[in-house]
């Protein structure tokens, strides 16, 4: 079983009808789904996988080497416990904002991170209004309750990870199962090195590489807005003795301000009177929230955004 991989190009043509109902199974069965012909130019991905990796080598390398995770591996492995590391990921990472501080030592990659920030950006857009048409929303609806009206403020980062070889994959998780927080998550994933599965049906399933496609995964708040059309799907990284996994996802996630609830064209009469499962809450909050508890059930955190 493999999610789909979808010709992104093929809406503005005469398979339109075809390609949006293609995007509808992989938002509401899988929560996953691979874009190729995205509009991204292929020289501007290359370029993007050149400067994140070299930053790694020259900026990035030797942090991991030092860290406490590398430190704990191997004491793990120096004891014979039979015990494993739960609680921590083998994984180099740092974030991308418009306004924090970023690597300065690799040529060209803030001016190659900007340009490719900017086109995930808009791609972001693209998708978010095939999934208003599809859920039967006005054109632009999830943009606005991300951007709590018509502004331009979502909360956009871009998270640049790379996952070395690992001497005992079978004693830490390369990335702990979780769903994501936020909107919608568009990920570039290494050419070759696997490692990102997904939880679909109880069955853990792989993410296949594929040279220059844009991963696409619904998060949390999507979830809510859709009012549960559109699931937030478990994933995770396995670690792995060959290669070093480059991964760079960008997070097109409400405002830290912005209220989010189920869209009220989502919700029947009767609904509307009953307890939702979802419930009206300020981003920001929600946040507060998952920070502690990323790696835990997602309703739990919906009831407690409840009470806030």
């Amino acid at each position: 079983m493999a999610i789909p991989v979808i010709d992104f190009s093929k809406l503005n043509g005469e398979e339109r009808a075809k390609t949006m109902a293609q995007i509808a199974n992989g938002c509401e069965e899988w929560g996953f789904f691979q874009l190729i012909n995205h509009g991204i130019p292929e020289e501007l991905l290359e370029r993007v996988k050149k400067v994140c990796s070299e930053c790694y080598k020259l900026e990035r390398e030797e942090i991991f080497k030092n860290s406490t995770t590398v430190k704990l591996l191997n004491e793990l492995v120096e004891n014979k416990s039979g015990d494993k590391l739960d609680n921590v990921d083998w994984e180099d990472v740092f974030t991308l904002l418009d306004d924090n501080e970023w690597p300065e030592r690799t040529p060209g990659f803030r001016e190659t991170m900007a340009e490719y920030r900017s086109e995930l950006k808009k791609l972001a857009e693209r998708v978010m209004e095939v999934m208003d048409e599809n859920l039967g929303l006005p054109k632009g609806y999830m943009k606005k309750a991300f951007n709590k009206g018509d502004g331009d403020n979502p909360f956009f980062g871009t998270k640049v990870s790379h996952y070395p070889a690992c001497p005992n994959p079978e004693l830490v998780n390369g990335l702990r199962a979780h769903t994501d927080a936020g909107g919608v998550i568009l990920l570039f994933q290494d050419d070759e090195v696997g490692g990102l599965q997904m939880l679909k049906d109880g069955e853990w399933i792989d993410v296949q590489p594929l040279r220059n496609a844009i991963v696409i995964n619904t998060g949390d708040q999507v979830e809510v807005l859709s009012n549960g059309r559109y699931k937030s799907c478990w994933h995770r990284i396995l670690a792995t003795t060959d290669g070093n996994r480059r991964s760079i996802a960008s997070f097109y996630n409400p405002s830290l301000q912005a209220t989010i609830c189920p869209a009220p064209q989502l919700l029947d009469k009767q609904t509307q009177q009953l307890d939702l499962a979802y419930p009206k809450f300020v981003f920001g909050d929600y946040m507060s929230i998952y920070a502690q508890q990323k790696f835990l059930q997602k309703e739990p955190r919906f009831q407690a955004v409840r009470a806030i």
